[in-house]
């Protein structure tokens, strides 16, 4: 059988971080691990969509997150000192971010407010947690990348119940990221950054992950980053270093191929619009969001259980 060619289309500018909303000029501790000391304004991250359809993203070296409305207006939410990654509504009043710098961190939108939701297992600080997703019964899974690779292969990826459970999952990933569940919560997927692929990690009943295996392997100087999952059980698959987000059907085979007009740093993905059926990308390095129409929703985002 011969494998069908995927569908290449370029994604478009949306909108862009206002330069009065850019730091330019200041030095950032982060810049300087994660960039090489290279200039950096901005770098946007962990997109999320409310029920009113504005879009919510964070910018890691400055410890900012932004609402972006329909329009593509920017208004700043909070700023406080912290590396926040990814996020998930808690609540319709409250996101919980990934806090590279601080474990998970709760914001309270209508005041800006940011306090800590879990910043510790066991007295110990977690490496540096990246991203997460909930699923429908309100448990928490979320990745702790810190500075692992295929040198250090220890990231984590831990799940967090409703009743304050902290279950470790994994504990042997080169740079673990990005992560989403299949649509009947069976499988969840994780995006193995410095690996260069996408793993998947089959959900027992008893709780535990067996039997955990490579879905997809990419290639290039950055590996997959963000995930999403559309209705169809087709993954969609950030991925930074190409420009890329990959479109992949259950047998990981790449159907359609979005790729960035801004630049390589195309790091995180979510659904939004009116059908639920266009993709948003950060493009993190252009502070750029970009947007393609697909032919798919993606699955309902589930929050907590506050």
């Amino acid at each position: 059988m011969q494998l069908q060619q995927p569908v290449v289309r370029d994604a478009e500018v949306f909108t862009r971080l206002p330069q009065g909303l850019r730091r330019t000029g200041i030095r950032s501790a982060w810049a300087d691990a994660n960039r090489g000391g290279a200039p950096t304004d901005s770098f946007l991250e962990g997109p999320v969509f409310d029920a009113s359809g504005n879009l919510y993203v964070t910018d890691i070296p400055f410890g900012r997150i932004f609402r972006v409305d329909a329009r593509g207006e920017w208004s700043q939410v909070a700023e406080y000192d912290g590396e926040p990654n990814g996020m998930k509504f808690l609540n319709e009043r409250e996101l919980v971010i990934a806090d590279y710098k601080n474990g998970l961190m709760l914001c309270e939108i209508a005041s800006g407010a940011v306090r800590p939701y879990l910043s510790r297992r066991n007295s110990e600080r977690f490496k540096g947690v990246n991203d997460l997703v909930f699923d429908s019964k309100g448990n928490l899974y979320f990745t702790d990348q810190g500075q692992t690779g295929m040198h250090d292969p220890t990231g984590r990826v831990y799940r967090l119940r409703p009743n304050g459970q902290l279950d470790l999952l994994l504990a042997n990933a080169p740079s673990p990221n990005g992560l989403a569940l299949s649509p009947d919560e069976k499988v969840l997927y994780l995006a193995v950054t410095r690996g260069n692929a996408v793993w998947r990690m089959p959900l027992l009943e008893d709780g535990s992950v067996a039997k955990v295996g490579q879905f997809f392997t990419s290639y290039g100087p950055s590996g997959p980053d963000g995930l999403a999952v559309d209705q169809h059980g087709r993954v969609i698959v950030a991925n930074p270093g190409l420009g890329y987000a990959w479109v992949l059907n259950p047998r990981a085979e790449p159907v359609i191929v979005l790729r960035s007009t801004e630049g390589m740093s195309l790091t995180n993905i979510a659904f939004g619009g009116a059908e639920h059926k266009t993709l948003y990308c950060t493009e993190s390095v252009s502070g750029s969001i970009l947007r393609a129409d697909l032919d798919v929703p993606g699955l309902p985002i589930h929050r907590g259980q506050s």
